[in-house]
C-alpha cells in the first residue's frame, strides 16, 4: 500500500472532526451492529476519570502483557501518529488495516454522519476482535454515560479521579460529573476507584449498590509514603511500589491498576505485577507524562490539561526545580478547561511564560489565555508557533535551563512532531 493512500484515508478520517463531539450512543451502536458487534466478544477493562485514565490504562495493559496475555489498548488522543491510539501488545495498528477498514465502510460512515471518535472507537473494537486478543483496555474519551466507548459490558470499571472539567458538557459540579462517569459501571462487573472526593465516592457507592457491583476503594488498600506506595490485599503485599513515570499520582495510578487486575482476574504474582509497572513505558509506549525529551538544556513534556493535573505536575516539578537555573513555561489549553485555575499557580514556578496556540476546534485563542493571565498579574509573551518557541529556547538556553510544555495533549503532540522532524 502506498503512503499516499494511507495519507488520503487519514485526511478523510480527520475531516470527520468537523462534525464535532456528538454526545449519544446511537451512531456507535448502529455501526457496531453493521460490523457484527465485535465488542461483545471482548473482555474489557473500562477506564474513566478526570486525570490518570491514560496512565492507569497503560499500567493495566502492561501488567496483563507481563502475565502473557495478548492485550489490546485503546487510548486518546495520539501525539504524532493516529495509529498510537490502537495497540496490541504495544504494537500500533497497521496502516493497511486502517485503510482497509475505512475504505470498506466509508459509505456507511459518510451516509450516517459518524464522528471521528465514533469511527475510531468502532475500528478499535473490530481490530481487537479480528486479532483475537485476550483482554482489551479501553479508555473513555469524554465523560462516560454518552461516550462512544460506553457500549461494552466490562469485567472491571475503573474511575481514577474526579474533578471539574468539560463543565459545559458534563455539568458544573462534582456530583454531576461523577454521575456521568459512573455510567460506565455495569451489572456483573467490578468497580475500582482512586482517591475521590467524598461526594463522588458516595455517588459511585450508590451506583454500585443499584447494579449489584462490588466496589473496591484504593485508599482502603494502600499506605502512602514519602517516595513510594505500599499496597496490601489478602494475597498481595507490595511493600515498595515505584513507577518509572514520576510523581506520587503515578504511583497511585499504578496501585489502582494492580488492584483492578488482581481482584478481577485473581492473579497474585507480586513479581509480575511489579514488572508490569516497571516496564509500562517499554510495553505500551506511553508518552508525555513528566517526560524528559532533552537534557542540557532540559525540555519536559507533560500531559496535564486541567487544574488537578497542573497541581500534580507542579508538586513533582518542585522536587526537580532546584537543578534548573531558568524555568520557562510554554502553555496552551482548550477553551472548555478552567484556564484561570490552571494558570493561577504556575507563576511561582517559572521565570518566563509563553502563551502559544494549537490547531484544534476546541482550542482557546492566545488572546483569551492572555486576558486571563493579565487578570492574574502574570507576565507573559505570545508566540503563535510552538515549534518556533521550542527552537528559540533550544538555541539560546544555557545548559541547566528548563522549558516545560504544559496545558494540552495536543500541544505536546505538536512539539513531539517538531522534535521528531529536527532529529
Amino acid at each position: 500500500m502506498s503512503p499516499d493512500k494511507y495519507k488520503l484515508v487519514l485526511d478523510k478520517l480527520f475531516s470527520l472532526h468537523q462534525l464535532g463531539v456528538k454526545l449519544g450512543l446511537e451512531n456507535t451502536i448502529e455501526f457496531l451492529k453493521h460490523l457484527g458487534n465485535p465488542q461483545r466478544d471482548l473482555r474489557c477493562f473500562h477506564v474513566a476519570g478526570s486525570n490518570g485514565k491514560g496512565s492507569t490504562s497503560s499500567f493495566i495493559a502492561s501488567i496483563l502483557m507481563e502475565y502473557g496475555y495478548k492485550t489490546g489498548l485503546y487510548t486518546s488522543p495520539h501525539f504524532i501518529r493516529f495509529n498510537e491510539r490502537i495497540k496490541i501488545n504495544g504494537v500500533e495498528i497497521s496502516d493497511d488495516y486502517i485503510v482497509e477498514f475505512f475504505e470498506k465502510h466509508e459509505d456507511y460512515i459518510d451516509s450516517n454522519a459518524l464522528t471521528f471518535f465514533e469511527t475510531t472507537t468502532c475500528m478499535a473494537f473490530a481490530y481487537f476482535k479480528d486479532q483475537g486478543i485476550d483482554y482489551a483496555v479501553i479508555e473513555t474519551g469524554l465523560g462516560g454515560r454518552l461516550d462512544s466507548t460506553n457500549v461494552i459490558n466490562p469485567l472491571a470499571s475503573i474511575i481514577t479521579s474526579i474533578s471539574l472539567e468539560h463543565t459545559n458538557i458534563l455539568g458544573h459540579s462534582i456530583d454531576l460529573i461523577t454521575a456521568e462517569k459512573a455510567e460506565i459501571i455495569k451489572r456483573q462487573g467490578k468497580t475500582f476507584i482512586g482517591k475521590l472526593p467524598d461526594i463522588a465516592r458516595e455517588i459511585i457507592e450508590n451506583k454500585c449498590a443499584l447494579v449489584g457491583n462490588e466496589l473496591f476503594i484504593l485508599p482502603d488498600f494502600i499506605m502512602e509514603k514519602a517516595n513510594h506506595v505500599e499496597l496490601y490485599t489478602e494475597e498481595l503485599n507490595i511493600y515498595r511500589l515505584e513507577s518509572p513515570l514520576p510523581g506520587n499520582f503515578q504511583r497511585l495510578n499504578a496501585s489502582l491498576a494492580i488492584l483492578s487486575v488482581y481482584e478481577t482476574l485473581n492473579l497474585t504474582d507480586e513479581k509480575i505485577f511489579s514488572k508490569g509497572v516497571r516496564n509500562v513505558i517499554l510495553n505500551t509506549g506511553i508518552q508525555g507524562r513528566f517526560e524528559y525529551v532533552n537534557e542540557s538544556p532540559y525540555l519536559i513534556l507533560d500531559s496535564a490539561h486541567n487544574p488537578e493535573g497542573i497541581h500534580s505536575f507542579l508538586t513533582e516539578f518542585d522536587q526537580h526545580k532546584p537543578k534548573f537555573r531558568n524555568c520557562v513555561l510554554l502553555f496552551a489549553a482548550l477553551r472548555d478547561k478552567n484556564i484561570r485555575e490552571m494558570l493561577s499557580p504556575v507563576k511561582m514556578f517559572f521565570n518566563e511564560i509563553i502563551i502559544t496556540k494549537i490547531e484544534n476546534e476546541r482550542a482557546a485563542e492566545m488572546q483569551e489565555i492572555a486576558s486571563i493571565a493579565e487578570s492574574l498579574n502574570i507576565k507573559y509573551r505570545l508566540n503563535d508557533s510552538p515549534e518556533n518557541a521550542v527552537q528559540s529556547f533550544l538555541r539560546k538556553a544555557e545548559m541547566n535551563d528548563c522549558l516545560v510544555v504544559l496545558g494540552s495533549m495536543y500541544l505536546i503532540g505538536r512539539v513531539k512532531e517538531y522534535l521528531k522532524r529536527i532529529k
